[in-house]
């Protein structure tokens, strides 16, 4: 039998998951539809040509013609099936509609282009890209000056777009000072419309983290962050959210968690909210600052957040269970004090219980919750006490070669921890069918797994001495459920239950 004096060497170490990818749209086309400027042009547009949608009349000193032109070219542009981007781009089009954005005595003209480079700029990188070369940036910024609403929206869609397009257009766009402009457009007065447009670029220059945007960047934004958390409008809110779930992502992310704790008010409503957007993106927000230091972990863990979660691990949505466990198992990650925060809070039953029946996703992070508890030194039983082993070692014969890991670390911590009562680990483990699940882990093609499952069953369950000394045997109680003695020989901290 395994000494609890090998414990620290077989445990593994806790592990906070990397926060979530958030799904947002980095680029977005503007569809056809009726504006003002389309009074005089025919609706219906399906015969226009490139070529009468490219040079030639988009040139041309009438201004009616050269209105009609380059919004033959929107048109084109705004099809939902295949726009000729490409082809228009070869034309020669872009240096002609760059030019067009200059055009400060016609607004319409200028909105038009704008559209027309919005959707070339919404295509693939390399699209992207010639928009950028054609130095649209420039002129797309001055235009968030421009008197004319429309005009402005339209330049902050098209470079929402261009921002979109990576780290590189990020910098270089907010190199040239596009932070201040677009976060004077955040006032009563603006169309909720437009605030969604600009809180959606606001998230572009969030989102990338390959490099993260500037630190100056961010300090920026913060207060545009604070100021629209809780705005009414539940996709400005989401937007909001998703800013802070960027910012706070991965390891780069140490800072700037550091000053959206110190400016951001906590999400604590938007947990609970009967909108499901608006809670998942909360619960991502919230979950990767707890994916950084025991001490941003407590500053989340102060602002009561644990009193949310029974309602949300038991939510209709699978989709905010997950969520929910993915969050919970970065705090049983976290110090003696954390762990025991989550007991407090009455929630490892829940987290088994979606160990047990929780859809795969979510079963895959109870497993990291539970193994993460065993590492923490939780009483064993506790948690055999809970039913953990049996819904534990039904994973053990997933696909899934890191979950199949994380269980059989669990196991064996458990059973390091239980010392002299490992034998009755063992019994449980066998009982549920956990014993051939892990013998026929020895036979599995990764290293790492099959070692651990031979040092599982050569550790405690090669020998016959439980059957030949009955003194042995575990007690049972009545309801037939194994007894434990927890004042046996095991190591532990003073954790409450």
């Amino acid at each position: 039998m395994a000494e609890n004096t090998g414990l620290e060497n077989h445990r593994i170490k806790s592990f906070k998951n990397k926060g979530r990818d958030v799904e947002v749209s980095l680029k977005e086309k503007r569809p056809q539809e009726e504006s003002l400027e389309d009074s005089d042009v025919d609706s219906d547009f399906k015969g226009v040509s490139v070529k009468e949608g490219g040079g030639g009349n988009a040139q041309s000193d009438n201004a009616v013609i050269q209105l009609s032109a380059v919004q033959a070219a929107r048109k084109l542009l705004s099809s939902d099936r295949n726009p000729p981007i490409d082809d228009l781009i070869k034309s020669g089009i872009l240096p002609i509609l760059v030019k067009c954005l200059e055009e400060d005595d016609n607004p319409s003209l200028q909105f038009e282009a704008a559209w027309a480079l919005t959707n070339i700029a919404s295509g693939t990188s390399s699209q992207t890209q010639d928009v950028v070369k054609a130095n649209a940036v420039p002129p797309f910024l001055r235009l968030l000056y421009s008197p004319h609403q429309n005009v402005c929206e339209q330049a902050v869609w098209a470079l929402g777009n261009i921002i979109g397009d990576g780290p590189k257009c990020r910098d270089y766009v907010i190199s040239l000072g596009v932070v201040k402009p677009l976060l004077n457009f955040i006032n009563p007065s603006i169309p909720i419309t437009f605030l969604r447009n600009v809180t959606w670029v606001i998230v572009n220059l969030c989102r990338n983290k390959d490099p993260p945007p500037p630190m100056e960047t961010v300090q920026e934004i913060l207060p545009a962050l604070c100021m629209l958390i809780y705005h009414t409008d539940i996709n400005v809110s989401v937007n909001e959210l998703d800013v802070g779930s960027f910012l706070s992502d991965g390891c780069s992310g140490n800072c700037t968690r550091r000053c959206i704790m110190q400016q951001s008010p906590f999400p604590g409503s938007s947990l609970t909210c009967a909108r499901i957007p608006l809670q998942t993106a909360a619960l991502r927000a919230v979950g990767n600052i707890v994916t950084g230091t025991d001490e941003q972990t407590q500053v989340v863990l102060n602002c009561d957040v644990l009193s949310h979660f029974s309602k949300l691990l038991t939510h209709p949505k699978e989709k905010i269970n997950k969520e929910a466990v993915w969050f919970l198992s970065n705090i049983t990650a976290g110090n003696q004090q954390q762990v025991q925060a989550v007991i407090d809070a009455g929630l490892i039953p829940m987290i088994i219980d979606q160990l047990a029946k929780g859809d795969f996703g979510t079963q895959k992070e109870a497993a990291w919750a539970i193994s993460n508890l065993t590492i923490s030194v939780t009483p064993y039983y506790y948690l055999v006490k809970q039913d953990v082993i049996p819904p534990f070692c039904n994973l053990l014969s997933v696909k899934d070669s890191q979950v199949v890991q994380v269980v059989l670390d669990g196991l064996k911590n458990i059973l390091i921890m239980a010392g002299d009562e490992a034998s009755t680990i063992a019994e449980i483990i066998e009982a549920c069918g956990g014993l051939e699940k892990i013998e026929n882990l020895q036979q599995h093609e990764n290293e790492d797994i099959y070692k651990l499952a031979f040092e599982i069953i050569d550790q405690y369950f090669s020998g016959d001495d439980i059957d030949e000394d009955p003194s042995l045997m575990p007690e049972t109680t009545q309801g037939g459920t194994f007894a434990f003695d927890p004042a046996s020989n095991m190591q532990t901290k003073e954790f409450n239950f």
